[in-house]
């Protein structure tokens, strides 16, 4: 048991290195600014990607429930940040976007009221799956034993609540996935549950076709999923309220008197948020923000936009349309 933490602790050791030595050949390599966060944001997905691995394979020792709390939990701290860049799913989204770049197609836009209600569906769609596991239970109260094991696995009629952990299932998985390829289990979001609850012919129908829809709509549509995913619902709404206005941390702020409405942020972000171009100035209060800092990389305007940590900044808006000044 200890040779096997010990081996875990130096692979991650290396993949943190790697990841480290990524970021600082990204700084170095990448010269032009309006894409340097873009690529440093795919190293950062590609080491959490390995990382949300190894956390499954302990999933025997972490029960999924903490897993569920701990991912909800931060968001009060970090907002959607898990979702800009740590979320494996959106890590195959992007990974369609640069195809897609490559392949010089065009993106196409989902018009703003569809959006914005499929941003609210993500509500509606979170709140089924709180009420199922006690629907499922007044249908069948004979068959669920109601204990803190059960809920803390997720087993039982409290499985439906392992659906919200399914954005972070990697497409290589550490059990017996859908599809074994060379020994290789694979999977993909959703789909071994699509297979576990509609059954296993049917199911796999269901799981195919999920895939491939998804696949293109996320290959034509940036972040389709994201949109309306009910895992990546922020407690940024909160900060609404009175008393709540300094959650979550880390958050989008804009300068007024700096900003031209030139309308980039606008159309340059991945999910259609409009708040940063239509909000007068300060913190950009949305739950819709992944905080990817697409809108702070592209702006051209200094100091307009940023990215701060409470009342400090991490990132900000510079004018990469002119060409550095030299000493």
């Amino acid at each position: 048991m200890a040779g096997e933490l010990i081996g875990d602790l130096l692979r991650l050791t290396v993949l943190a290195g790697l990841g480290v030595a990524g970021i600082v050949a990204i700084l170095i390599w990448k010269k032009n600014l309006a894409m340097r966060v873009t690529f440093l944001r795919l190293v950062i997905q590609a080491v959490a990607f390995a990382a949300i691995f190894y956390i499954f394979t302990y999933s025997a020792v972490i029960p999924m429930l903490y897993e569920l709390i701990i991912l909800f939990a931060i968001t009060l701290f970090i907002g959607r940040f898990f979702c800009g860049w740590l979320c494996p799913f959106a890590l195959i989204m992007d990974l369609e976007s640069l195809l897609r770049r490559a392949l010089k197609i065009r993106y196409r836009i989902i018009p703003d009221k569809l959006n914005i209600a499929l941003h609210k569906s993500r509500y509606l769609i979170l709140l089924v799956f709180l009420l199922l596991p006690a629907v499922l239970w007044l249908l069948d109260p004979q068959e669920i034993l109601v204990s803190p094991l059960m809920a803390q696995l997720l087993a039982g009629h409290f499985r439906p609540y392992g659906i919200l952990l399914d954005p972070m299932i990697p497409f290589i998985v550490p059990w017996t996935g859908p599809l074994n390829i060379g020994g290789v289990n694979l999977s993909y979001p959703y789909a071994q549950n699509i297979i576990t609850f509609t059954g296993a012919e049917l199911g796999q129908i269901f799981a195919i076709a999920f895939v491939a829809v998804t696949l293109i709509g996320g290959f034509f549509i940036r972040r389709a999923w994201c949109r309306f995913c009910p895992t990546g619902i922020s407690l940024a709404a909160i900060n609404q309220f009175k008393g709540l206005r300094g959650v979550p941390l880390v958050y989008v702020d804009k300068d007024e008197e700096k900003c031209t409405k030139c309308g980039v942020c606008k159309r340059v972000c991945p999910v259609q948020v409009n708040e940063v171009y239509e909000q007068k100035g300060g913190k950009i209060g949305t739950s819709q923000c992944m905080l990817c800092a697409r809108c702070v990389e592209m702006c051209p305007y200094e100091d307009a936009l940023k990215i701060r940590v409470g009342n400090k900044t991490v990132f900000r808006s510079r004018d990469w349309l002119q060409p550095p000044k030299v000493e």
